[in-house]
């Protein structure tokens, strides 16, 4: 990358064989990838040189990856990966609403990985693009009535359409899987697949785009990736 400086990645992983894949993949895309065992060895990294980015296991041998996560958000806005093992809903929402921006469950693709850090990157790169949690402009959430206005206009919806917008609401600009969109919304229902979440985007867009002729597109499709809603 002639001319750029290079991201700094740190892999906070305790088992050597998914780390050595993660820095290759890193390294082949052009990023600058170190590697830690340990969460309160992270942390002292961390504390020492700031990172672009952090790839974090939430098994760690000492610390939960939640603690690490915790502490780092008293010093730090560096986004975080977090990568998981674990299959509990619960789980997975803690990570995000602790702090960190992603979350990718074992076993995964470094490729894919690798493409989720670039885009992580790019939005922390964008100049303040990305809006804070509940700053997606031209909304207002109701949480006591379990309703959603835009641009004014209160919008009828179903149970799971309005718990699908209020999370994307409440966290613009990020990228959200299928699976991710699932468990947030749709943990515990019967009957459902990762295709109900497209059906309930394409409703979603059309009553936007009653409101706003614009209002489709600001549920972005990102292709391979997920969905999220425009800041």
């Amino acid at each position: 990358m002639p001319g750029m400086e290079q991201p700094r990645i740190l892999v906070v992983e305790d088992e050597q064989a998914i780390a050595d894949t993660i820095l290759y993949a890193l390294r082949t895309d052009g990023m600058l990838a170190e590697h830690c065992t340990l969460g309160g060895d992270a942390l002292a990294c961390l504390r020492a040189a700031q990172a672009d980015l952090l790839i974090l296991d939430v098994g760690l041998p000492d610390l939960s990856g939640f603690e690490v996560c915790r502490t780092l958000r008293t010093f730090s806005d560096a986004p975080v990966i977090f990568l998981t093992a674990r299959h509990e809903e619960i789980d997975r929402i803690v990570g995000l609403e602790i702090g960190a921006d992603d979350y990718v469950v074992k076993p995964f693709s470094p490729r894919e990985l690798a493409a989720r850090v670039r885009a992580i990157l790019r939005r922390a790169r964008g100049g303040g693009a990305t809006a804070k949690p509940g700053e997606a402009a031209g909304f207002t959430h109701d949480k006591d009535g379990a309703r959603l206005a835009y641009h004014g206009h209160w919008l009828a919806l179903t149970r799971y359409e309005y718990l699908l917008l209020a999370w994307l609401v409440a966290h613009p600009g990020r990228i959200y899987s299928r699976a991710q969109l699932m468990d947030a919304v749709w943990a515990g229902a019967l009957d459902t697949s990762d295709r109900t979440v497209d059906t309930h985007i394409k409703t979603l867009r059309a009553k936007l785009r009653e409101v706003s002729a614009e209002g489709a597109e600001r549920i972005r499709t990102h292709r391979g990736m997920g969905y999220s809603l425009a800041p």
